[in-house]
């Protein structure tokens, strides 16, 4: 007689008979999401930059991606960060801190990594070919399958951003 595998999960209270393996998938979820802040943070303090925040990580490399200027909406809209105040804080940090600059044009602000924050950026990326992607070689995991978690991801973050909808009207 087989057994069936046991679900892995945070919370088993919240496990539906329907889909436990959401459950799994939400529990995987949090983890990812840890250890990649953890990540995040630590790969940029070795690159030279102490005590940035996961978000002010993530707005660095997504302002500096493709060297144009971005507005803030659509900053938040790319990276799917529903509190503004959130980013625009961690944006005058960045420009603080001489890695991003700010220019106005009109009523509206752009955004724009400075060349500070252009190398800080490639340091980073520096450390993460030296540790990361060293350690995605061992691990076994191929770009493939990386490539179809991907995917999964941004799948499971519209369905989430939809449920959200849809309790936000209850």
């Amino acid at each position: 007689m087989s057994r069936q595998p046991t679900k892995i999960v945070s919370s088993e209270h919240l496990v539906s008979e329907t889909s436990a393996e959401l459950s799994e998938l939400e529990y995987g979820l949090i983890m990812a999401s840890n250890a990649f802040n953890r990540w995040m943070v630590r790969c940029m303090s070795a690159a030279g930059a102490k005590d940035m925040t996961p978000i002010e990580v993530s707005l660095l490399h997504h302002v500096g991606h493709r060297e144009r200027r971005k507005k803030l909406a659509d900053i938040c809209f790319v990276l799917n960060i529903e509190d503004t105040h959130v980013a625009t804080y961690a944006l005058k940090k960045l420009v603080a801190r001489g890695l991003v600059e700010s220019e106005k044009s009109g009523k509206e602000a752009f955004f724009s990594v400075t060349p500070a924050g252009r190398e800080l950026c490639l340091r980073y990326r520096d450390v993460r070919e030296s540790c990361l992607i060293a350690t995605l070689k061992e691990s076994g995991l191929t770009n493939q399958q990386i490539g179809d978690a991907a995917q999964l991801m941004r799948n499971a973050s519209g369905l989430y951003d939809t449920a959200a909808r849809a309790a936000a009207s209850l």
